[in-house]
């Protein structure tokens, strides 16, 4: 299968289970990868027969930026969920990274990931 990898799409989302993470918001970083089949795209060269990177980083955006989730598994799943049944892929991989969680501990980073496939 071939793949699409579109890295670091970020937005300020407001996204958490705490009041200051919703009234705040904080930016979320997120990774996909679209599994499909290059070779109609190939032979037309054609946008149409593939899947349009820059709309589908817009849509991670719209999901971003959207209705807010208690938790970024949720997010991760709306994702996933969402460019399955709006753009011609056969499977995709969702990370969803929260650079700014609210932990005591240093980190670097605290990130989901989710793998959805059409059945």
């Amino acid at each position: 299968m071939d793949r699409i990898t579109l890295s670091g799409v970020t937005a300020v989302g407001h996204h958490g289970v705490f009041d200051f993470e919703r009234r705040e918001g904080q930016p979320f970083v997120v990774d996909a990868v679209l599994h499909l089949d290059f070779a109609k795209a190939a032979v037309s060269d054609d946008v149409r027969d593939t899947a349009h990177y820059g709309e589908v980083a817009e849509r991670i955006k719209a999901w971003i930026t959207g209705e807010p989730l208690n938790l970024i598994e949720a997010l991760a799943v709306r994702i996933a969920d969402g460019l399955l049944a709006e753009f011609t892929i056969q499977a995709v991989d969702i990370t969803v990274h929260k650079p700014k969680a609210p932990i005591e501990v240093p980190f670097g980073d605290v990130a989901v990931s989710v793998h959805r496939e059409r059945p």
